[in-house]
């Protein structure tokens, strides 16, 4: 099926006005946005996962501009640029046969290095110009702190530093160095100086940037490299480095031995191995939709989503929600931004992130999941610590708004003026203070991923180390009722409602984890554990529920506090939580809910196509994944940059939402059950395959009503499988 690609390549015609033509492309750490300019410069901004500035703000590396010589050769003459997703490479073509110029832009899947080959009929000059734009130290003010999120009402002042460009013969190295960083002041602000002398501080020191070589290049002026003499054929290649080193000459020394040992490997075998990368991603899994026009529209969003997805997913640091690594320069309330803006600045939110990466279970991009997993793996004894000092007690919680090594953002737990009369445990931002039901979301992912995956390292290093943690918070945190029930105060439903009682999420969310930890593997879990989850489980309140017009619905909370913001807590018992949903019980108690909810969308975080889809609302689901992917960003010329929404361009959030919903309409598991076509709308045929629990894949072809072909591997699978049609519901 890796074929049917080719008919979902990007192509355009005509060359870009500015950045908001950009075409995305990377290796999963490094990421381009790469125009092409009216006057036929091809730029590109570089983005990496881990570029970690100072005031924990992720930064783009730099800018590239590649010019051809003389501008004859490629002004005036048609022109053609190809986004190829099967083998992840951009094709830039100026004019045609006999005098055509081609260049080749990829991002090796294996090696942190940028290609760039240029081929020509008749010789021609090439030229690579770093354009720095962080030339001096500067003060982020005004709305532009907004980017250093975490920052806004220091004390002290927030400066931007300057990168520093070393001049040599035959390349460019350029670097941005943290002299300084904000972790210190953080934990000390939050109580957790403690912390100081068991953590490291992950921003000080660290170095970020590259190296720009060419084959016969040699320095034109400074930050400009240039081929020597005319020729048919020139590669230029860059470098990339993020680590944390003593001195700024030991960082050299290693980009040096590192672009040395990359360079040994010959470039056709490195395309070719690189090829191999994105053929096998491509065939873990698709969907390839059609039957009218809004089939195709989702599929194309799908597609590139996933695309966009894998691009920045197998990083040091997980995938930013407000843009990922493909910022580009903002105008806002009639001032400009330049790349390094983002909305909502460096920290994850928890509710946003996550959404990048449910579909990635029923997608089989496991690698993709490793750097999410991985952080909050990193951040657990800090949220330990923290918990212990904040509450007297074992466990851990974590924020939901966080830092990538696991505190609180600065504002967010309040500065000194901001927190009169607050206790040490308490944040100054209500809309996050009690918002800790990440902690049992995370592990419904883990949970699946296991289920999925069978990785039996990953049970015993990961998830159980989280599960213990979170359960056990949730166990010694909260008082019992004088019915012996778990009372989930102080709280809230997710942002919206404030001070409220057993908030739905947390109710479902351990209805739903508790057991499915119940029957992992009893050689892996203590009798401790298990005896503590057993009770825990009998502890649980009912979900809560109210009527509306008569009628019982599911409620936000037991007891609901202030409205503050915009979602549908109720709902996290459809999803994230999956405790109502086709061919389950009372499914027209979560189906009335969904009818009743207050607040609904297709865009950015709002989960109704999703939620539709586990209900078995076919048309309804249908109609909202359609919008979604249909509101590309008016300004942006690439199809699947969407938003800013409610955060940020572009919006991961909305794309990994539409990506969820269209697998859950085809396939939906629960334990051992695969139900397909819980809500596929009859009019669409489909070509998909997609990953099942117990390490199964299941693969068909469904055309015109008709399931024509179907593959489940391993083939005992087949007597787990449920075939439904609307309507079945």
């Amino acid at each position: 099926m890796i074929a049917s690609l080719d008919y979902y390549n990007v192509i355009w015609d005509s060359p870009s006005q500015d950045h908001n033509g950009s075409m995305p492309i990377g290796n999963g750490d490094i990421g381009l946005n790469l125009w092409c300019q009216e006057d036929r410069d091809l730029v590109f901004y570089i983005g990496k996962t881990d570029a970690w500035s100072e005031n924990a703000r992720l930064l783009k590396l730099g800018r590239v501009r590649i010019q051809i010589s003389p501008k004859s050769f490629v002004n005036n003459c048609s022109f053609q640029q190809i986004l190829n997703l099967r083998q992840c490479e951009i094709i830039v073509r100026f004019g045609q046969h006999p005098t055509e110029i081609r260049i080749r832009i990829w991002v090796d899947a294996n090696q942190p290095v940028i290609r760039i080959e240029a081929d020509g009929d008749h010789p021609f000059d090439i030229q690579a110009h770093l354009e720095i734009w962080r030339n001096e130290d500067r003060l982020l003010e005004g709305n532009e702190i907004h980017s250093a999120y975490g920052l806004s009402g220091s004390p002290d002042s927030v400066v931007v530093h300057a990168d520093t460009a070393i001049v040599d013969q035959n390349k460019v190295i350029w670097y941005h160095r943290n002299c300084r960083s904000i972790w210190t002041e953080t934990l000390t602000l939050q109580g957790m100086g403690n912390w100081l002398d068991q953590g490291t501080d992950p921003l000080q020191d660290l170095t970020f940037g590259g190296l720009i070589q060419g084959e016969n290049f040699t320095n034109f002026d400074g930050t400009i490299l240039k081929s020597a003499t005319p020729q048919k054929h020139h590669l230029v290649s860059i470098h990339l480095l993020t680590a944390q080193t003593a001195t700024p000459k030991q960082w050299i020394s290693q980009l040096q031995q590192l672009s040395h040992l990359t360079n040994l490997i010959p470039l056709d075998q490195a395309r070719k191995t690189h090829q191999q990368w994105w053929t096998d991603f491509w065939n873990r899994s698709w969907i390839f939709a059609s039957g009218d026009e809004s089939a195709e529209t989702v599929t194309h969003g799908y597609i590139l989503q996933r695309f966009m997805t894998a691009c920045a997913g197998r990083g040091n640091s997980p995938i930013k929600f407000n843009g990922s690594i493909f910022t580009v320069d903002a105008h806002l309330d009639g001032r400009d931004y330049d790349a390094d803006y983002r909305n909502w600045g460096g920290p994850y939110w928890f509710q946003n992130t996550r959404l990048s990466y449910w579909p990635l279970l029923a997608s089989g991009d496991f690698d993709l999941l490793q750097p999410y997993f991985q952080m909050y793996i990193d951040a657990m004894p800090l949220a330990q610590a923290r918990t212990k000092q904040y509450f007297g007690h074992d466990g851990a919680f974590f924020p939901e708004t966080m830092y990538f090594w696991g505190s609180y953002t600065q504002d967010n737990y309040g500065w000194p003026n901001q927190r009169a009369g607050l206790p040490v445990h308490t944040t100054a931002n209500q809309y996050i203070r009690y918002e800790w039901q990440g902690g049992l979301e995370l592990l419904a992912q883990m949970l699946d991923y296991y289920a999925i995956a069978q990785d039996d390292g990953f049970l015993s290093l990961t998830l159980l180390p989280i599960a213990e943690a979170v359960t056990t918070f949730y166990d010694q945190h909260y008082p019992r009722s004088n019915k012996g029930e778990l009372r989930i105060e102080p709280a809230q439903a997710l942002e919206t409602y404030w001070d409220s009682v057993n908030p739905m999420p947390e109710i479902a969310g351990l209805r739903f984890v508790l057991p499915k930890l119940l029957v992992l593997p009893t050689d892996l879990i203590s009798h401790r554990l298990r005896d503590q989850w057993t009770r825990l489980l009998t502890e649980v309140p009912e979900l809560p529920t109210h009527q509306i017009d008569g009628q019982v619905v599911l409620s936000p909370a037991s007891e609901i506090g202030p409205k503050n913001n915009q979602e549908n807590p109720e709902l996290y018992a459809i999803f994230p939580y999956r405790l109502f949903g086709v061919n389950k019980p009372d499914i027209e108690l979560a189906r009335r809910a969904f009818t009743y909810r207050q607040h609904r969308g297709s865009y950015g975080w709002y989960q109704d196509d999703t939620q539709a889809a586990f209900l078995g609302e076919t048309d309804q689901a249908h109609n909202y994944i359609a919008s979604r992917f249909r509101q590309k960003h008016p300004q942006s010329r690439f199809p699947a940059f969407w938003g800013p929404n409610f955060d940020w361009l572009p919006d991961q959030t909305h794309g990994g939402n539409g990506m969820m919903a269209l697998q859950t309409m085809l396939m939906q598991t629960e334990d051992q059950k695969i139900i397909l076509f819980p809500a596929w709308p009859q009019n669409w045929n489909v070509t998909f395959k997609l990953h099942a629990p117990l390490n199964t894949t299941v693969e068909g072809i469904y055309n015109k009503g008709k399931l024509e072909h179907l593959s489940v591997t391993p083939e005992v699978r087949l007597e787990d499988l449920v075939q439904m049609s609307p309507e079945q519901l």
